[in-house]
Protein backbone atom coordinates (compact mmCIF):
# COMPACT_ATOMS: atom_id res chain seq x y z
CA UNK A 1 0.00 0.00 0.00
CA UNK A 2 1.24 3.43 -0.86
CA UNK A 3 1.77 5.97 2.15
CA UNK A 4 0.64 8.81 -0.48
CA UNK A 5 -3.03 9.72 0.11
CA UNK A 6 -4.99 11.63 -2.96
CA UNK A 7 -7.17 14.40 -1.11
CA UNK A 8 -10.52 16.04 -2.70
CA UNK A 9 -12.19 18.23 -0.72
CA UNK A 10 -15.57 18.51 -2.56
CA UNK A 11 -17.69 21.82 -2.42
CA UNK A 12 -21.11 22.65 -4.23
CA UNK A 13 -18.80 25.19 -7.02
CA UNK A 14 -15.47 23.54 -6.75
CA UNK A 15 -13.52 20.14 -6.01
CA UNK A 16 -9.81 21.23 -4.47
CA UNK A 17 -7.68 18.36 -5.60
CA UNK A 18 -4.49 17.64 -3.26
CA UNK A 19 -1.68 14.96 -2.64
CA UNK A 20 -0.19 13.84 0.73
CA UNK A 21 3.01 12.56 0.23
CA UNK A 22 3.69 12.83 4.07
CA UNK A 23 1.11 12.29 7.42
CA UNK A 24 -0.39 15.88 8.01
CA UNK A 25 0.57 17.76 5.40
CA UNK A 26 -0.72 18.58 1.64
CA UNK A 27 0.32 20.08 -1.18
CA UNK A 28 -2.62 21.42 -3.40
CA UNK A 29 -2.46 20.43 -6.82
CA UNK A 30 -5.64 22.34 -8.08
CA UNK A 31 -9.33 22.67 -8.59
CA UNK A 32 -11.99 21.85 -10.85
CA UNK A 33 -15.67 22.97 -10.97
CA UNK A 34 -17.86 20.54 -9.22
CA UNK A 35 -20.35 18.62 -11.86
CA UNK A 36 -23.09 18.81 -9.24
CA UNK A 37 -25.52 17.30 -11.74
CA UNK A 38 -24.17 13.99 -13.09
CA UNK A 39 -22.29 11.34 -11.15
CA UNK A 40 -20.14 10.13 -13.91
CA UNK A 41 -19.07 13.13 -14.83
CA UNK A 42 -17.99 13.83 -11.10
CA UNK A 43 -16.70 10.49 -11.40
CA UNK A 44 -14.53 10.96 -14.37
CA UNK A 45 -13.75 14.63 -12.76
CA UNK A 46 -12.22 12.78 -9.96
CA UNK A 47 -10.22 10.53 -12.27
CA UNK A 48 -9.05 13.04 -14.16
CA UNK A 49 -7.38 15.04 -11.68
CA UNK A 50 -5.77 11.44 -10.28
CA UNK A 51 -4.27 11.10 -14.37
CA UNK A 52 -3.16 14.74 -14.04
CA UNK A 53 -0.93 15.12 -10.41
CA UNK A 54 -0.99 11.12 -9.53
CA UNK A 55 0.68 9.49 -12.70
CA UNK A 56 3.96 8.57 -10.51
CA UNK A 57 2.31 6.96 -7.45
CA UNK A 58 0.77 3.59 -7.56
CA UNK A 59 -2.49 2.49 -8.75
CA UNK A 60 -3.56 1.21 -5.29
CA UNK A 61 -2.84 4.84 -3.58
CA UNK A 62 -6.18 5.77 -1.58
CA UNK A 63 -8.39 8.61 -2.59
CA UNK A 64 -9.51 10.38 0.83
CA UNK A 65 -12.88 12.94 0.53
CA UNK A 66 -14.10 15.84 2.32
CA UNK A 67 -17.24 16.84 1.23
CA UNK A 68 -20.06 19.22 1.61
CA UNK A 69 -23.49 17.16 3.24
CA UNK A 70 -23.40 14.26 5.11
CA UNK A 71 -22.33 11.15 4.69
CA UNK A 72 -23.69 7.68 6.64
CA UNK A 73 -21.61 5.69 8.36
CA UNK A 74 -23.84 2.59 8.11
CA UNK A 75 -24.83 3.32 4.78
CA UNK A 76 -22.09 5.28 3.04
CA UNK A 77 -25.30 7.51 1.47
CA UNK A 78 -24.56 10.75 1.05
CA UNK A 79 -27.13 13.95 1.86
CA UNK A 80 -26.01 17.15 -0.12
CA UNK A 81 -28.81 19.18 -1.35
CA UNK A 82 -26.58 21.47 -2.96
CA UNK A 83 -24.74 18.17 -5.02
CA UNK A 84 -27.42 16.29 -6.84
CA UNK A 85 -25.35 14.36 -8.29
CA UNK A 86 -24.54 13.07 -5.11
CA UNK A 87 -28.46 11.36 -4.53
CA UNK A 88 -29.05 7.40 -4.01
CA UNK A 89 -25.10 7.11 -4.39
CA UNK A 90 -22.66 5.57 -1.62
CA UNK A 91 -20.07 8.12 -2.07
CA UNK A 92 -16.71 6.03 -1.50
CA UNK A 93 -18.27 2.43 -2.39
CA UNK A 94 -19.29 3.78 -5.69
CA UNK A 95 -16.77 5.80 -6.16
CA UNK A 96 -14.17 3.12 -5.35
CA UNK A 97 -15.71 0.73 -8.00
CA UNK A 98 -15.50 3.80 -10.69
CA UNK A 99 -12.02 4.67 -9.89
CA UNK A 100 -11.15 0.88 -9.00
CA UNK A 101 -8.64 2.60 -5.81
CA UNK A 102 -9.90 2.37 -2.32
CA UNK A 103 -12.08 5.54 -1.61
CA UNK A 104 -13.21 6.93 2.08
CA UNK A 105 -15.07 10.42 2.74
CA UNK A 106 -16.66 11.65 5.64
CA UNK A 107 -18.13 15.71 5.99
CA UNK A 108 -16.08 18.38 5.45
CA UNK A 109 -16.43 19.10 9.39
CA UNK A 110 -15.91 16.32 10.41
CA UNK A 111 -12.65 16.60 8.34
CA UNK A 112 -11.02 20.07 9.77
CA UNK A 113 -11.73 18.48 13.30
CA UNK A 114 -9.49 15.35 11.92
CA UNK A 115 -7.37 18.30 10.95
CA UNK A 116 -6.86 20.12 14.52
CA UNK A 117 -6.25 17.12 16.42
CA UNK A 118 -3.60 15.22 14.39
CA UNK A 119 -1.72 18.24 12.95
CA UNK A 120 -3.32 21.54 14.35
CA UNK A 121 -4.22 23.41 16.97
CA UNK A 122 -5.37 20.36 18.93
CA UNK A 123 -2.85 18.07 19.14
CA UNK A 124 -2.80 15.28 21.80
CA UNK A 125 -5.86 16.48 22.98
CA UNK A 126 -8.66 13.92 24.64
CA UNK A 127 -11.48 15.52 23.36
CA UNK A 128 -11.75 17.80 20.68
CA UNK A 129 -15.00 19.85 19.11
CA UNK A 130 -14.67 21.96 15.90
CA UNK A 131 -17.06 24.22 15.50
CA UNK A 132 -17.95 25.68 11.66
CA UNK A 133 -18.87 29.53 11.88
CA UNK A 134 -19.42 30.26 8.32
CA UNK A 135 -22.07 30.81 6.07
CA UNK A 136 -23.51 28.51 8.45
CA UNK A 137 -23.03 26.43 11.81
CA UNK A 138 -21.60 23.19 11.62
CA UNK A 139 -19.05 20.86 13.58
CA UNK A 140 -17.28 17.57 14.07
CA UNK A 141 -16.15 15.62 16.80
CA UNK A 142 -12.71 13.53 17.88
CA UNK A 143 -12.05 11.64 21.00
CA UNK A 144 -8.65 10.44 21.56
CA UNK A 145 -7.49 11.01 17.74
CA UNK A 146 -10.27 9.03 16.86
CA UNK A 147 -13.31 10.51 14.53
CA UNK A 148 -17.24 10.14 15.99
CA UNK A 149 -19.52 9.29 13.74
CA UNK A 150 -22.88 9.04 14.77
CA UNK A 151 -25.67 7.43 13.28
CA UNK A 152 -26.15 9.00 9.59
CA UNK A 153 -23.36 10.52 10.01
CA UNK A 154 -24.86 13.41 12.48
CA UNK A 155 -22.31 14.24 15.11
CA UNK A 156 -21.04 17.26 16.22
CA UNK A 157 -24.18 19.26 14.78
CA UNK A 158 -24.86 21.98 17.53
CA UNK A 159 -25.96 24.69 14.55
CA UNK A 160 -29.62 22.36 14.47
CA UNK A 161 -32.08 21.11 16.94
CA UNK A 162 -30.70 23.85 19.29
CA UNK A 163 -33.67 26.98 19.37
CA UNK A 164 -32.45 30.43 19.77
CA UNK A 165 -34.01 32.48 22.34
CA UNK A 166 -36.87 35.00 20.62
CA UNK A 167 -36.09 37.88 23.66
CA UNK A 168 -32.50 38.74 24.24
CA UNK A 169 -32.05 41.55 27.33
CA UNK A 170 -28.81 43.99 26.13
CA UNK A 171 -27.68 46.38 28.42
CA UNK A 172 -30.93 46.94 30.28
CA UNK A 173 -33.44 46.99 26.77
CA UNK A 174 -35.32 44.07 25.87
CA UNK A 175 -35.06 43.27 21.74
CA UNK A 176 -36.92 40.76 20.16
CA UNK A 177 -35.07 37.76 18.03
CA UNK A 178 -36.46 36.92 15.12
CA UNK A 179 -37.29 32.52 14.60
CA UNK A 180 -36.26 31.65 11.22
CA UNK A 181 -37.68 28.63 9.32
CA UNK A 182 -34.53 26.77 8.64
CA UNK A 183 -33.26 24.40 5.62
CA UNK A 184 -33.40 21.54 7.75
CA UNK A 185 -37.05 21.87 7.90
CA UNK A 186 -36.96 23.14 11.25
CA UNK A 187 -37.98 26.77 12.84
CA UNK A 188 -35.56 28.42 15.24
CA UNK A 189 -31.93 26.66 14.50
CA UNK A 190 -29.35 28.39 15.24
CA UNK A 191 -27.73 27.66 11.90
CA UNK A 192 -30.31 30.94 10.72
CA UNK A 193 -29.08 33.05 13.03
CA UNK A 194 -25.46 31.84 14.06
CA UNK A 195 -23.04 31.94 11.03
CA UNK A 196 -21.70 34.40 8.98
CA UNK A 197 -25.40 34.75 6.89
CA UNK A 198 -26.96 34.50 10.40
CA UNK A 199 -24.80 37.83 11.25
CA UNK A 200 -26.20 39.40 8.71
CA UNK A 201 -29.89 38.60 9.16
CA UNK A 202 -29.63 39.60 12.69
CA UNK A 203 -28.10 43.48 11.54
CA UNK A 204 -30.74 43.94 8.77
CA UNK A 205 -33.65 42.88 11.67
CA UNK A 206 -32.31 45.66 13.74
CA UNK A 207 -31.09 48.39 11.90
CA UNK A 208 -32.84 47.47 8.75
CA UNK A 209 -29.68 47.62 6.76
CA UNK A 210 -27.65 44.96 4.72
CA UNK A 211 -24.40 44.99 5.72
CA UNK A 212 -21.81 42.07 5.00
CA UNK A 213 -20.35 40.50 8.50
CA UNK A 214 -17.12 41.72 7.75
CA UNK A 215 -18.59 44.89 7.56
CA UNK A 216 -20.30 44.33 10.81
CA UNK A 217 -17.30 42.77 12.72
CA UNK A 218 -15.15 45.75 11.27
CA UNK A 219 -17.83 47.84 12.84
CA UNK A 220 -17.54 46.48 16.05
CA UNK A 221 -13.64 46.32 16.76
CA UNK A 222 -14.18 49.95 16.03
CA UNK A 223 -16.67 50.75 18.49
CA UNK A 224 -19.77 51.41 16.18
CA UNK A 225 -22.81 51.55 18.09
CA UNK A 226 -25.12 49.66 15.49
CA UNK A 227 -22.65 47.12 14.56
CA UNK A 228 -21.85 46.46 18.10
CA UNK A 229 -25.51 45.59 19.16
CA UNK A 230 -25.56 43.06 16.39
CA UNK A 231 -22.24 41.32 17.65
CA UNK A 232 -23.27 41.64 21.16
CA UNK A 233 -26.60 39.80 20.08
CA UNK A 234 -24.74 37.21 18.37
CA UNK A 235 -22.36 36.31 20.68
CA UNK A 236 -25.19 35.71 23.31
CA UNK A 237 -27.18 33.59 20.87
CA UNK A 238 -24.13 31.40 19.40
CA UNK A 239 -22.42 30.89 23.22
CA UNK A 240 -25.53 29.51 24.74
CA UNK A 241 -25.74 26.28 22.58
CA UNK A 242 -21.55 26.39 22.58
CA UNK A 243 -21.93 26.48 26.30
CA UNK A 244 -24.25 23.49 26.56
CA UNK A 245 -22.10 21.25 24.31
CA UNK A 246 -19.11 22.02 26.37
CA UNK A 247 -21.51 20.58 29.43
CA UNK A 248 -22.39 17.85 27.46
CA UNK A 249 -19.20 16.75 25.84
CA UNK A 250 -16.31 18.26 28.38
CA UNK A 251 -14.32 19.49 25.58
CA UNK A 252 -10.42 19.44 26.38
CA UNK A 253 -10.12 22.20 23.34
CA UNK A 254 -13.00 23.47 20.85
CA UNK A 255 -11.33 24.72 17.60
CA UNK A 256 -12.98 27.08 15.49
CA UNK A 257 -13.01 26.99 11.67
CA UNK A 258 -15.19 29.06 8.90
CA UNK A 259 -14.70 32.86 7.42
CA UNK A 260 -15.78 33.92 10.88
CA UNK A 261 -12.93 32.33 12.53
CA UNK A 262 -10.47 34.56 11.21
CA UNK A 263 -11.64 37.19 13.19
CA UNK A 264 -9.50 36.70 16.36
CA UNK A 265 -10.79 39.16 18.48
CA UNK A 266 -14.31 37.97 17.78
CA UNK A 267 -13.80 34.45 18.54
CA UNK A 268 -12.08 35.85 22.13
CA UNK A 269 -15.19 37.19 22.72
CA UNK A 270 -16.54 33.63 21.95
CA UNK A 271 -14.73 32.05 23.90
CA UNK A 272 -14.75 34.40 27.33
CA UNK A 273 -18.88 34.34 26.74
CA UNK A 274 -18.80 30.74 26.53
CA UNK A 275 -16.19 29.96 29.45
CA UNK A 276 -18.64 32.19 31.63
CA UNK A 277 -21.54 29.91 31.08
CA UNK A 278 -20.43 26.24 31.76
CA UNK A 279 -19.86 24.45 34.81
CA UNK A 280 -15.93 23.63 34.77
CA UNK A 281 -13.76 26.62 35.32
CA UNK A 282 -11.32 26.53 32.09
CA UNK A 283 -8.39 28.95 33.27
CA UNK A 284 -6.94 29.48 29.49
CA UNK A 285 -8.81 29.96 26.42
CA UNK A 286 -11.11 26.89 25.40
CA UNK A 287 -12.30 28.18 22.39
CA UNK A 288 -9.52 29.18 19.39
CA UNK A 289 -9.30 29.55 15.91
CA UNK A 290 -7.63 26.64 14.10
CA UNK A 291 -4.78 26.48 11.80
CA UNK A 292 -6.25 24.82 8.95
CA UNK A 293 -8.56 27.33 8.53
CA UNK A 294 -8.52 27.01 4.66
CA UNK A 295 -6.87 24.08 3.67
CA UNK A 296 -8.61 21.60 6.65
CA UNK A 297 -11.14 19.88 4.14
CA UNK A 298 -7.90 18.00 2.38
CA UNK A 299 -5.79 17.75 5.58
CA UNK A 300 -8.41 16.05 7.49
CA UNK A 301 -9.02 13.76 4.57
CA UNK A 302 -5.59 13.33 4.18
CA UNK A 303 -5.28 11.75 7.96
CA UNK A 304 -9.05 9.96 7.40
CA UNK A 305 -7.29 7.87 4.06
CA UNK A 306 -4.60 7.37 6.45
CA UNK A 307 -6.87 5.53 9.15
CA UNK A 308 -8.37 3.74 6.59
CA UNK A 309 -5.77 2.49 4.96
Amino acid sequence: MSSAVFCADIGGSFIKFGVSRYSGKVEECGKVPTPVASWQDFADAIQQLIDRYGADLPACTPLAISTAGLVSPQTGEMLATNIPAFTGHSLAKDLSAALDRPVTAANDADCFALAEAHAGNAQNQPVVAAIILGTGVGGGLVINGQLVRGHGGVTGEWGHGAITRTELTIDGKNYPIPRLKCGCGQTGCLDMLGGARGMERLHQHFHHQENTSLDIVTGWLNGVPGSSLTVNAWLELVAEPLALLVNILGPSRIIAGGGLASAKELIAALDEKVRGGVLHTYAEPLLIPGKFLTDGGLVGASVLGRMQS
